[in-house]
């Protein structure tokens, strides 16, 4: 993954607020890169709506 990626929000690990959930199945695009727990790193993804968060790799897959 690279910064500028598009990329689609395929599962959640983890139970989130409604509006991460919302997500699932959105198009993004990556804008920065994130140490999650000190053993990963996840990336911040913006929307369209200008909507930022952050996700861990394995929940992206890119598009296109």
């Amino acid at each position: 993954m690279e910064i500028g990626q598009k990329v689609k929000v395929c599962r959640l690990r983890d139970r989130v607020a409604s509006d991460i959930v919302d997500k699932l199945g959105k198009v993004g695009t990556i804008a920065d890169f994130k140490m999650t727990d000190g053993s990963g790193v996840g990336a911040v993804v913006k929307f369209d709506d200008r909507s930022e968060t952050w996700f861990f790799g394995d929940e992206l897959e890119p598009t296109g």
